[in-house]
């Protein structure tokens, strides 16, 4: 049985038991039925949506335009406000997706010569499902939360697909919602992604704005602010939840502003395999060189005025070099991500996160124990880690690659897994204990995902089941670790368990002895859930990665 928090009075919240809130659930709606009120039907003053209840009564509002379309002189600037429409919109189907790219197929990394592809790539046509009108959420909630005035903690979900890719669509924010008991209300985003969201250069800092694709998501969360309410949500019991970039994201929201929003959009966070790549300083070489390659291969070289030929750009001109910049990258990498603007992200984030000014009040992460196999081609001639430190780290010299292939030779592990374990350390485990050091203490705990093969995104299905192949087909595990997320939303605490069946064991604050709550299973299936000690060695080899940033870019 779920609890939820009913308000008494400003500032002091108290349980309400899930027999009470039915209760008033039913009341609520017998009176919009005696009205002849929709209960599906939300009106947000520039806007009234029409959402679908389904057989789990679960209303869905796909769709919801949070921002107007980003074209042509939007390109590359801030969201604006959208637009007002009348009449009653349907929010039944899903929105366009942001453009799409691939992750790069390169054996090798053209940012350190910057040698990319040469040549204008060709015009293909665009897909009828992405555009750069995709400045949607949707919005999923119990049929019992429309109207009533014992508000619900509320998820915000954040996409990944490493800033190039990923989209809504493919995360049903109804399985949040069933997953919790009916206990909290589910948003999924959508941000501008590649070229769209996060160019770099001097040009889009002088007449434009950089990191776009961040600051959609800090516009979508302003709108969960003002609107959630209209939907049964409280804006002041928030939780931010991502995975891969969309934990990334999430990262840059706690550091953005150097740490001075405070909990004013959020109040929790957590992280799925938070993906830290380089993050340059917007007029770094990289950064510039980026910018170029893109006026280059949009036929804008010879405008006096580069980033105004770019807004004038065909989108499928755009697309075609997104797509071919960021195939011509080093495999299992990723070539538009986000950049030190000096603004919204003032500094490094190893360095933000060092300071400890961050947004947000209590954090839950969690890690898989194999992330960087898949980003790793097994097939490609076997380098020496010193060669693909040089590959994945641009700026990295000699020696700082030296220094890092003799530490992970110490492990004993074949070269390949010493590749691949150095990548998901240096970009997904290492990132997330620099935020778990940010947050004090007792607002913090971390896990990790071990079931096999445990490799970056395998811990997906179990948030997200519909739609998607399970893996792990045992109700108790999935009640112990999918449910632990949704206890933390409603409660702040996984230790109060949304799902009776959880024997997920108590689970500490991370801090002290560093203890991790580690999610694996027996030979026999069954489930094998302890608390176990941070890897001292692991936690060694982070250390030195936090040396490197002026290296590494992070």
């Amino acid at each position: 049985m779920f609890s939820c928090y009913s308000l008494q009075k400003p500032g002091a919240f108290v349980f309400m038991t899930a027999s009470t809130f039915r209760l008033l659930a039913f009341l609520t709606f017998s009176t919009l039925a005696v009205a002849g009120v929709s209960p599906d039907t939300v009106d947000l003053g520039y806007a009234t949506y029409r959402g679908n209840t389904n057989e789990l009564d679960i209303i869905s509002f796909l769709g919801i335009r949070y921002a107007a379309a980003p074209e042509g002189d939007l390109r590359w600037r801030a969201p604006q406000s959208p637009p007002r429409v009348s009449g009653v919109q349907a929010a039944t189907e899903q929105p366009n997706q942001c453009f799409q790219s691939p992750f790069g197929a390169s054996p090798v990394s053209p940012l350190r010569t910057f040698q990319l592809t040469g040549k204008r790539p060709p015009r293909q046509s665009l897909p009828a499902d992405q555009s750069e009108d995709c400045l949607f959420l949707s919005v999923y909630l119990p049929a019992s939360s429309l109207d009533l005035s014992a508000s619900l903690p509320v998820v915000v979900w954040f996409h990944g697909g490493g800033y190039i890719a990923g989209q809504g669509k493919t995360f049903d924010g109804g399985d949040l919602v069933k997953a919790s008991g009916d206990g909290v209300i589910a948003v999924v985003i959508q941000y501008r992604l590649g070229v769209f969201g996060f160019l770099g250069g001097r040009d889009v800092k002088a007449n434009g704005d950089l990191n776009a694709g961040l600051l959609d998501q800090h516009f979508a969360l302003e709108w969960v602010q003002q609107h959630i309410p209209k939907f049964g949500g409280d804006p002041r019991r928030v939780t931010l939840w991502g995975q891969s970039a969309g934990a990334g994201s999430i990262l840059q929201q706690a550091i953005a502003n150097d740490g001075e929003t405070g909990t004013a959009l959020f109040r929790n966070i957590i992280t799925s395999s938070t993906f830290l790549p380089p993050q340059y300083k917007f007029d770094d070489d990289i950064p510039e060189g980026l910018f170029y390659e893109v006026v280059s291969q949009s036929n804008c070289c010879c405008a006096q005025d580069k980033i105004a030929c770019l807004r004038d750009a065909d989108p499928a001109a755009l697309q075609a070099a997104n797509q071919a910049i960021n195939r011509a990258g080093l495999f299992g990498t990723f070539t538009f991500v986000p950049v030190v603007d000096g603004t919204f992200i003032r500094r490094s984030p190893v360095d933000s996160l060092a300071s400890g000014k961050v947004n947000g009040a209590r954090l839950l992460a969690v890690t898989n124990a194999n992330e960087g196999q898949i980003f790793v081609n097994a097939t490609l001639t076997p380098v020496s880690m010193q060669e693909y430190m040089l590959l994945l780290f641009p700026k990295f010299t000699p020696q700082q690659a030296l220094v890092v292939s003799d530490l992970y030779a110490r492990t004993g592990i074949p070269l390949e897994q010493q590749l691949a374990l150095a990548h998901g350390e240096s970009t997904f485990v290492c990132p997330t204990y620099y935020l778990l050091d940010a947050f004090e203490d007792p607002a913090k705990f971390k896990g990790e995902f071990a079931i096999a093969p445990a490799t970056h995104g395998s811990d997906v299905p179990l948030y997200f089941p519909t739609g998607r192949n399970i893996t792990v087909d045992d109700p108790d595990f999935t009640a112990s670790f999918a449910s632990s997320f949704l206890s933390f939303v409603i409660s702040e605490d996984p230790n109060l368990k949304v799902n009776a069946r959880s024997v997920t064991p108590s689970w500490p604050n991370f801090g002290g002895v560093q203890s991790e709550m580690l999610f694996n299973r027996t030979q026999d299936g069954l489930p094998d859930i302890k608390l176990v000690e941070s890897d001292g060695e692991r936690l060694e080899r982070c250390r030195l990665w936090q040396s490197l940033i002026a290296f590494t870019g992070q």
